[in-house]
């Protein structure tokens, strides 16, 4: 063999070698990545398993939870149904007690209703009432100041200055009013006993009606004293006491056998029982 035919040779033979080297190599290759391909493969079907016992497991509870769901589901069923009933009677008896409170409302309104229209009129009549009252009490007061214009002084039977003289009745109350005097009204019938007002006894002896005259007897201090022929709202006086003090009589109405006046007295001095 020529050289040249042997260069060519080895040539050959060296990319022969060179080709088997890669290919070899390829092949080893190509194994190590089906190794890591087969581990990898492993792990996954691990983990496919796993997870296919975790969907059975989740699966098994979904079901035992749907189940008790059911059996939850039927029993609030039963349970609302019952609490339904029980609120629909409670709104039934709620309703027919707040309307027989509102029908005892109604009637306990008609009723105030006619107290206080009672109750107004009574109101309008005392308002009434009472107006009147304050007409009567301004007239009354008219009167009075009227009265008091009337009144007068005198001297008297014992030549004493004598105090404000009533008249009649009205003027009467005025003097009384006015708290100077003490004041007891009388009435003597002729025949009649001794009658005692405040300390002293008064008898009427005569009246005479027609010239407006009378006679009547003071008994006072143990002694009789005899006042004659006395006349109409003549102020008929005489001393008394321990400490004699000035009493006044008036007689301001003279009928036949009886005369009505009044006895003025002063204050501290006893009056009638």
């Amino acid at each position: 063999m020529s050289e040249e035919g042997y260069v060519v040779e080895r040539s050959v033979s060296g990319a022969l070698l060179g080709i088997v080297a890669v290919a070899l190599l390829a092949a080893l290759g190509g194994l190590g990545w089906c190794y890591v391909l087969q581990g990898k493969l492993g792990d996954a079907e691990k983990k496919i398993a796993a997870a296919d016992q975790r969907n059975v497991e989740l699966t098994q509870n979904l079901d035992a939870m749907n189940a008790r769901l059911r059996a939850t589901s039927e029993t609030l069923g039963k349970s609302v149904g019952v609490a339904q009933r029980q609120i629909e009677l409670r709104a039934e008896t709620i309703l027919a007690s707040q309307k027989e409170e509102t029908a005892k409302l109604e009637e306990e309104q008609a009723k105030t209703s006619k107290q206080i229209g009672a109750v107004s009129n009574d109101v309008a009549s005392v308002k009434t009432d009472v107006g009147g009252v304050k007409t009567d009490v301004a007239a009354t007061k008219t009167d009075l100041e009227s009265t008091k214009t009337q009144l007068s002084r005198v001297v008297g039977d014992a030549g004493v200055m004598s105090g404000l003289i009533a008249k009649n009745h009205d003027e009467l109350e005025v003097l009384k009013h006015k708290g100077d005097r003490n004041y007891v009204e009388f009435t003597l019938q002729k025949g009649a006993k001794p009658t005692l007002i405040s300390t002293i006894k008064l008898q009427l002896k005569k009246s005479d009606e027609k010239h407006s005259r009378y006679t009547l007897n003071v008994s006072a201090d143990d002694r009789n004293i005899e006042k004659k022929d006395k006349g109409l709202d003549e102020p008929v006086q005489f001393y008394t006491g321990k400490d004699p003090v000035l009493y006044e009589l008036v007689v301001n109405v003279i009928e036949k056998n009886k005369v009505s006046g009044y006895l003025s007295t002063p204050k501290g001095a006893a009056k009638a029982d």
